[in-house]
């Protein structure tokens, strides 16, 4: 695809999934009958709304969405899913939707599943696929320069010139099968690196020899395989992975800002929406393709896939483009410089020459090769190779990148903000304590955390996952009951804590009749018929807070205020230790509500304490040491308790002196929060919103931010950074928000990819500054050049000729090595550097043009001559450009201190065995060069020479004080 391609296709996006707290506090607990009743209306013809929906997308990862065959099956309606049809379906029963979709309640055999996908084709978005190697050369081939160059074609024949028509024709070629080789080589290797990540849906398939490994029959499916009637489960952090009805639903909310432009969750159910004028976007029994779930979870059927979806037609329309980065901003300043270049030397050079030689077309024949010299016509090539190169490098080290451009705000990142889960920590999360409220070990605790973690169906934690690992039934666990889940009130980031509701079934055997006696009579109360178990876990004081009781010796007492303050004592000292804790608490329900809700969770009765060990990684003080000695301040941002982390942080040589917590930054203006953030490193107990709010602070002080998280309450700083960067353990929406994906979540790879980023960044700026100062320089020696003589200074085919060897000649740079003092710190865009490198080395080219068209005029008397004259400079321009490119590669002494690639040290070998050998050549006479004579050469090495030696002093200068 080409670039333009992807500036206009890769805002087809999936949304954050949080929203603010705030948004939380006032709406989604105290007004919930209004947002029952919230409905947002959305006209699909207005443009502005669609302009709207960039500001809210995160970049997906390309090749998500590919092309979706044509050649569908009897199975495929024949046109585009309208909104009435998705509308009809939405108004029929469970039993309708599935008899219409001919699926069933247990999901699709693995057969039908294949049939259907190549009937209707992959689930992805048609204007994300790849373009066939056609389009792809075709792309290369109609840019302007090659219209140009080819009107110059046309225009040479015109003229009776054949030769220099079929030379020009020739270059076009070169040009052209150069540029797409490298680039479809580049493009492949890219887009294999995104394909190792994937986005996977939880759905039913029957006939599976391999058996799922989630509940129920559910398995994890590549998005792109999914198929209508196929029942899928989701889940908080999930994204709608296609248009759904929805069968089975518990207090989902769902996020449709990609949809809308609204950040509000909108909450979905299962019940019938007989409405019949009804928005698609409001039925609530639909969820459609590009939303994703903020929390609760539900059962759902597929109704349509990839384009035929409502966000897929959607797309189609959108005309608006995500925002260009720094380096996007400064390669187009750099491009539009080059063309006011082009635009004011081109007429000047036209007129001087028509008007002191009086031949008009000859004029404008180099007038126009002139132009196209100016044209730095390779650098989207050499762009996108480096950046596909340094992809491909990065791949390596285990850094896989998601969307190419972002690769220079990872080299120019000068801050990064993390968790400190995985990060810090080896991200391997133990159960080591199961404490009653006394601080005794208690088995009842972990019994009840086994429930918790055992029975919620969203998605678990390494918290649960590290209770399960630890519990072995008939071992340290007993359970008293045969248990059933009845009901779920699912975790969010503003309560902190989820609570699952059971029903006992019969009591179990096991143990002594001693301890059936009292298992018997501390169950008393649950064993009448009916009755239901609550139990809670969360965060010590927002579970805390809905408790009235604490259970001591399996006896219900009072919490006072002075008990409540001896238990936040308790966990604080385990924190303290290093251990993260986790009330446990349970609420026995005599006469249970038809329907549970956060107002069941009071009157609570705290069990105990679960706490968790993870250690810090061994190897993490020292890639903290290697970011900041490469110049990235880390700043950790954790929504775990201050006592924690700042032991965590001591453990790895993070200053913890000073912690920020969320509920001192709420109360901070954007201002105030900007100075805060200049000297403090550590934040604790931060909610999802003071995440995000804590990056753009840092962004508008100048800062080039990165983000690492996994979780889906780090989707929002994923978005807001500029440069999101996750792991493939992370939760899809965390993926999907992401730029760059780590295989290992670890900051040794992290900062590996920094250094590799820098590279790509180094060598991309080595070419724009050698084709700027080329160009700067050549103006000057074209208008003088002339003014001097009466005949043209070169031929426009003799400039053409030498323009591509020049280009040749850099293409080997992307391979270039680059100086280690140059990577040891972040890299930014300065247009403003770029410009006064242009004005310093650029002239110092047109003093030896001018030494060379004194020597060609004086010395070999070539005033008469056009041929020898236009030979001589035509050598010397050449050579004098292939030799600059390796004094400015580097502010050190070239071939002695810093040596350049082999790649870049052949291609500038043949290409200036090239320019000495083809005066002498039968291709050099169909050019109308003529042999250049003996004298010349010794004339020209010593040129050479001194021109190495001054541009060097120069270079010297100019990083002395300007840097390079």
């Amino acid at each position: 695809m080409t670039s333009r391609a992807q500036e206009i296709f890769l805002i087809i996006v999936f949304p954050n999934v949080l929203i603010r707290r705030r948004l939380w506090r006032t709406c989604l607990f105290k007004r919930m009958s209004a947002w029952k009743g919230w409905r947002r209306s959305f006209n699909v013809r207005d443009r502005q709304t669609y302009m709207r929906m960039n500001s809210f997308f995160p970049f997906i990862s390309p090749g998500l969405f590919r092309w979706a065959p044509s050649n569908l099956s009897a199975f495929r309606n024949e046109a585009p899913l309208r909104a009435e049809e998705l509308l009809n379906a939405s108004r029929l029963n469970h039993e309708g939707v599935i008899e219409l979709l001919r699926t069933s309640l247990k999901g699709l055999d693995r057969a039908e599943a294949e049939a259907r996908l190549t009937a209707v084709g992959p689930n992805v978005i048609a204007q994300e696929r790849s373009p066939n190697l056609f389009e792809e050369l075709w792309a290369r081939a109609k840019s302007p320069l090659n219209a140009l160059l080819l009107g110059l074609a046309t225009t040479s024949y015109v003229l009776g010139d054949l030769h220099s028509a079929i030379v020009i024709t020739i270059i076009v070629g070169l040009a052209v099968g150069m540029a797409f080789i490298q680039e479809h080589r580049s493009n492949e290797a890219a887009a294999k690196l995104r394909s190792a990540v994937k986005t996977f849906a939880s759905a039913k398939r029957r006939d599976i020899e391999t058996q799922a490994s989630h509940s129920n029959g559910f398995q994890e499916i590549p998005l792109e395989e999914l198929v209508p009637g196929d029942i899928v489960r989701l889940s908080a952090g999930d994204i709608i992975p296609a248009d759904l009805c929805l069968l089975e639903t518990k207090d989902l909310f769902v996020d449709q800002a990609a949809l809308t432009g609204e950040s509000i969750p909108v909450e979905k159910s299962a019940q019938v929406d007989a409405a019949t004028d009804r928005e698609l976007l409001s039925i609530s029994n639909i969820c459609l393709m590009g939303a994703s779930v903020v929390s609760g979870f539900a059962t759902a059927v597929v109704v349509t896939t990839g384009a035929k979806t409502y966000f897929g037609q959607l797309a189609s329309r959108v005309v608006s483009k995500r925002q260009l980065t720094s380096f996007e901003r400064g390669v187009n300043r750099f491009i539009r410089l080059m063309l006011y270049f082009m635009l004011a030397l081109a007429p000047a050079v036209f007129l001087i020459n028509g008007l002191t030689k009086g031949d008009w077309a000859e004029a404008l024949l180099f007038a126009l090769a002139i132009a196209v010299g100016l044209t730095p016509e390779l650098l989207p090539m050499i762009v996108t190779v480096n950046l596909a190169k340094g992809a491909v490098a990065m791949a390596k080290k285990r850094v896989i990148v998601k969307r190419l451009n972002a690769i220079q705000n990872f080299g120019a990142m000068d801050v990064l903000c993390t968790d400190k889960t995985g990060t810090l920590t080896q991200n391997r999360v133990s159960l080591s304590l199961y404490l009653d409220v006394a601080g005794k070990v208690d088995a009842r605790v972990l019994e009840y955390a086994y429930l918790n973690s055992q029975y919620q169906s969203g998605l678990k934690s390494l918290l649960d996952a590290a209770v399960l690992e630890h519990v072995e039934l008939g071992k340290n666990v007993h359970l008293r009951h045969d248990y059933r889940v009845v009901d779920e009130i699912p975790f969010d980031f503003l309560r902190k804590r989820l609570s699952v509701v059971l029903t006992r079934g019969k009591e179990l055997s096991g143990g002594n009749g001693v301890a059936r006696f009292f298992r018997r009579a501390w169950g008393l109360l649950s064993s009448s018929e009916g009755a239901h178990l609550l139990v809670c876990k969360g965060a010590v004081e927002e579970t805390l807070s809905c408790c009235a009781f604490y259970d001591e010796s399996g006896k219900a007492k009072k919490l006072s205020a002075t008990r409540r303050n001896e238990i936040l004592r308790q966990t604080h000292e385990l924190n303290e230790d290093g251990l993260r804790v986790v009330a446990v608490a349970y609420k026995e329900i005599a006469y249970p509500p038809s329907n549970y809700s956060v107002a069941e969770e009071t009157g609570l009765t705290l069990l105990g304490f679960i706490a968790f060990l993870d250690p810090a990684k061994e190897s993490t003080g020292a890639a903290l040491s290697a970011l900041r000695a490469s110049g990235v301040q880390i700043k950790i941002l954790t929504g775990d308790n201050e006592v924690v982390t700042r032991k965590i942080c001591r453990d790895v040589g993070l200053e913890a002196d000073r912690i920020a917590l969320g509920s001192e930054i709420e109360k901070l203006s954007d201002e105030e929060l900007a100075e805060l953030l200049e000297g403090v490193t550590i934040f604790a107990k931060l909610s999802p919103d003071q995440k995000a709010r804590i990056v753009k602070a840092l962004h508008k002080k100048g800062h080039v931010v990165g983000f690492l998280g996994d979780g889906i309450n780090d989707s929002l700083a994923l978005k807001a950074a500029d440069v999101g960067i996750s792991v493939d353990t992370a939760v899809d929406i965390a993926k999907e928000s992401a730029d760059i994906i780590l295989l290992e979540k670890s900051l040794l790879i992290l900062q590996e990819g920094v250094i590799e980023g820098r590279k790509v960044f180094g060598n991309i700026v080595k070419y724009i500054k050698m084709g700027a100062s080329s160009n700067f320089g050549s103006m000057f020696s074209v208008i003088g050049a002339s003014l001097l003589v009466p005949f043209l200074p070169m031929l426009p085919i003799q400039v053409l000729t030498n323009n591509l060897l020049y280009d040749f000649s850099q293409t080997a740079i992307p391979t270039d090595n680059v100086d280690e003092e140059y990577i040891a710190k972040p890299r930014r865009w300065e247009i403003g550097n770029l410009f006064k490198f242009m004005i310093v080395i650029g002239p110092i080219s047109s003093i030896f043009d001018y030494s060379t068209f004194f020597v060609m005029l004086y010395v070999f008397d070539a005033w008469s001559n056009a041929a020898l004259f236009q030979t001589g400079w035509f050598v010397e321009s050449l050579l004098s450009q292939t030799l600059i490119i390796h004094i400015i590669r580097t502010a050190k002494i070239p071939f002695l201190e810093s040596r350049a690639s082999y790649a870049l040290i052949a291609t500038s070998l043949i290409i200036s065995a090239i320019g000495v050998a083809l005066p002498f050549t039968p291709i050099g006479e169909a050019l109308k060069f003529t042999p250049l004579p003996p004298l010349y050469w010794p004339i020209l090495a010593g040129t050479l020479l001194i021109y190495a030696i001054l541009a060097q002093t120069v270079k010297v200068s100019f990083v002395k004080h300007w840097g390079l």
